[in-house]
Order: C-alpha cells, then structure tokens, then sequence
C-alpha cells in the first residue's frame, strides 16, 4: 500500500512553504486560484488526505456527533438512524453510533466514552432502564461539559435540552378511536414497553379514549417475549376482545400471530393497531394498520437542531419540537364503514 504523504512531502515537491500548501489545501483568500490547483493535484498523485484529528484539535471541533439508541433491531430506531446520517452528513459531520440496548449501565459506558473529546454533540433516545428507574445522574457529566444534547423519541422532563419527539398520547388516543369507529367495543393495550415514557404516553391515551367513550378500559404489560403467547392466549379466553391497541410495532405483528394461531381470524375477530410504519406492519399477512412516527423526519430534525446547537445557530432557550402522526390503515383492522 502506497504511504500517504505528509504535507512535508508536498512542499518538497513543489519548493514551497508548508504554510503556503496548507492554506492552499484549506482554500485560503491568501493563495491564488493557480497555485492551489497546482498544489491540489500534486496532493492527489501523492495519496495525500489532511490529519482529521490535528484539524479538529486545532479548530476545538471533531465534526463527529454521537448517537445512543436503545435497539437497532426496531425498525423506528433504524429509520431514525437513516435520518440522522442523512442530514449529518448533509451539514459535514461524522456519526458515531452505541447501542444502549436498553440498559442503564450500557447507555451511561456509551455517554463516558463519547463525551471525552470524540464527539461535539449527543443525539440520545433513552434506554427502558433509565426511564424505568428514573435514574439521570450519568447525564450530570454531559451538562458539566455543556456538550449540546438532543433527546428524540424517548425524553425526559429531568434536564434542560433540545428535544424532538410525538404526542403520544393524542397519537394513542386517535389510534384508540380509529377502533372505536371500526366498531370495537372491548379493546385492550398491550404493551411490552411499560415503563418507557412513549410506552406511558400511549397507555395514557388509550385511557382517556376508552373512558370518554364509555368501554372497559383493560391495560396487557408482558415484560418480555416469552411470556407473549401464553399472557395474550389467557386474556382471550377470557375476555371477550375485539380490538388490539399495541404499544409499538413488535408487539402488534406478534399478537397478530398467535391470535391467528390459535383460530382468530384478523380482522373480522380482532382488530389490531400498531405504532411505527415499518416494513415488517406492511409486508407481514395480513398487513398492519399503524401510526405513522415518522421515524425518519424525527432523526432528520434531532440532527439538524444539534448541529445548529454545535454551530451556535439557534436560541438559548431548549428546542422542543413535536411531530404530528398519520394512521395508515391497512388489512388489520375493519374499514370505519363496517361499524353497525
């Protein structure tokens, strides 16, 4: 493999100062157009490429933001993490990503290492731990440091910061609706992320829908997959259930599955919703009908308000920025117009 040259290197070749290449190399106003253009392509023919680390040192500023997620699994976290790269790298910046998966210690290894000098700003959903045990004190040392944070999807009230996320409340509120107008009369939430802010907020909602409406409110947590089939198969035997609000896309395809396993025709017996519009709720039989997050637009601006906070472009005061949802609807549940 061929060494890069340094700019050393280059000044030897073309006789000139090494101060005069760099400022050729960085587009100075004090070099003429030629002399860069000369400097330019003898840098090219060489494998010359600038010391990223040095500039960054020099300039107080890596142009890297690191991201935290808690599941690159999910298809939100994917789409969000789509968005983020996309305008990053849009507005010259770098992404550095972790994965928190869902732990408190994970999440708080991932702050430490990315705050010591690697990165000018975080990006950061919260893990279910975190949120579960309301525990924030490894966010003391992003606030010591006064590193520019967002939080998107997953937030809290705890600290002062840009934020980007949905109501979730209204979005399961309107989700909770949509049933209704179906004509479902006993609809259950369920849930596998209970403890979670959004997990929360579209308990909440879904609450609030089923009482303004008049029907039994009847909440379904399942802390983890396994216990799926055997919780869900003991509340339809014994419960008469015709509608499913489920907390997030997962949750939704597999009650549609075991619904379907053991003789539950989807929807004329069930109803089910979902949240995030991913390929899984479209391309699963039969298709889910889902609230739209729009996953990608949310990575889109928790990236673009950070870098403006980096880039001193923005108020003093915290962003905060929430999103509207859209119902797709899809086989999973019955048109409004089958209501009787």
């Amino acid at each position: 493999m061929q060494r890069k040259s340094t700019l050393k290197d280059l000044a030897k070749i073309l006789n000139l100062s090494v101060s005069t290449v760099s400022k050729a190399i960085n587009d100075s106003s004090e070099i003429s157009e030629s002399t860069k253009i000369k400097v330019r392509n003898v840098a090219n023919l060489n494998n010359y490429s600038p010391n990223r680390l040095a500039q960054s040192l020099k300039a107080n500023k890596t142009k890297t933001i690191g991201v935290i997620i808690p599941d690159v699994m999910s298809h939100f976290f994917a789409k969000a993490i789509h968005g983020i790269e996309t305008k990053a790298i849009e507005l010259g910046y770098n992404v550095v990503i972790c994965l928190s998966n869902e732990s408190l210690k994970k999440e708080t290894e991932s702050i430490n290492t990315l705050i010591n000098g690697s990165v000018d700003g975080l990006i950061i959903s919260l893990s279910k731990e975190t949120q579960t045990l309301q525990s924030y004190d490894h966010f003391e040392s992003v606030l010591d440091y006064k590193l520019p944070l967002v939080l998107f999807d997953r937030i809290s009230k705890r600290f002062s910061c840009d934020k980007i996320n949905l109501d979730d409340k209204l979005a399961s509120a309107e989700a909770t609706n949509h049933l209704i107008k179906t004509g479902c009369k006993n609809i259950i939430f369920l849930s596998t992320i209970s403890g979670t802010s959004v997990g929360e907020k579209r308990r909440s909602g879904y609450s609030i829908a089923i009482k303004l409406d008049g029907l039994k409110e009847r909440i379904v947590n399942i802390p983890n997959y396994s216990l799926f089939e055997s919780t869900l198969l003991e509340v339809l035997k014994n419960e008469k259930v015709d509608g499913i609000v489920a907390a997030n896309e997962l949750s939704a395809i597999t009650a549609i599955k075991y619904a379907l396993k053991h003789g539950y025709k989807i929807p004329q017996d069930i109803s089910v919703i979902g949240f995030t519009n991913g390929i899984l709720s479209e391309n699963f039989i039969p298709s889910l009908t889902v609230v739209d997050q729009h996953a990608e637009e949310q990575g889109e601006l928790a990236a673009q308000t950070l870098i403006n906070r980096i880039e001193k472009k923005t108020t003093a005061e915290p962003v905060s920025i929430i999103l509207k949802t859209t119902i797709v609807e899809r086989e999973s549940t019955r048109p409004i117009y089958y209501a009787k």
